[in-house]
């Protein structure tokens, strides 16, 4: 049983991740933005342990994680929380900017600092979640793209400089999945939305697992997944 450090755990990829793992019997620690969600989640999936923190202050976070027992070994870290907002670049308002930013990017940065020193320990994981969005920038999401190209920038430094700590360090990078994110922007789009045509959360969860069991004397550092509808 490995001990697993989850964002994003309250819908769609995350949760279905939080699912498979709880379904292992996996020690779950969740992040949550508030005590609030953070009961949610722990009533959600049996044994889990949570720490309520708000990505959107991503230096807020360390005082937070200090203040949890945090294990002193973490087999994997899993970066699936984000956010997207629809935004041509002309209307895209500083504020826009920097929430994307520090939910997306930033964030994952602190909290990967924060807790690589216990992945170390366990010669551990790190996973980003990204998204097709993070190789080809579409219209109307500069700001969530830039976020993922430098998301897969920091993955790329991160897994050149943990080599020799035996980290291993994946993105992977999935298409249209069928989440309450992709609702949203197909509404802001003004485009027609059929869940049939999109990756389910179970799919790119099972990807995810998959990352995680690969056999230690290999990393799969990039892996792309994109739906048959």
């Amino acid at each position: 049983m490995g001990t697993h450090f989850l964002t994003g755990a309250g819908s769609g990829i995350g949760a279905a991740v939080a699912e498979l793992l709880c379904g292992r019997g996996e020690q779950l620690w969740l992040l949550a933005r508030d005590e609030s969600a953070a009961a949610r989640l722990r009533e959600r999936f049996p044994g889990s342990r949570t720490v309520a923190a708000d990505l959107a202050e991503p230096a807020a976070l360390a005082g937070a994680l200090a203040a949890a027992a945090l294990p002193e070994r973490i087999d994997s870290l899993l970066h699936v929380a984000g956010v997207a907002d629809y935004g041509p670049v002309a209307d895209s308002a500083a504020a826009q900017w920097a929430e994307t930013l520090a939910v997306n990017l930033l964030a994952p940065a602190e909290l990967t600092r924060l807790l690589l020193p216990a992945v170390r320990t366990a010669r551990g994981h790190v996973v980003f979640l990204n998204s097709g969005a993070g190789l080809h920038a579409p219209p109307g999401l500069a700001a969530y793209a830039a976020s993922k190209f430098a998301l897969k920038a920091l993955a790329e430094s991160l897994r050149a400089e943990e080599h020799v700590h035996r980290v291993r360090v994946t993105t992977v990078f999935p298409g249209e999945v069928d989440t309450p994110m992709q609702r949203r922007l197909h509404e802001r789009f003004g485009m027609a939305y059929d869940a049939a045509a999109y990756l389910s959360p179970r799919s790119v969860a099972a990807a995810v697992a998959t990352v995680l069991d690969h056999p230690h004397d290999g990393t799969l550092s990039d892996l792309m997944i994109r739906p048959n509808g």
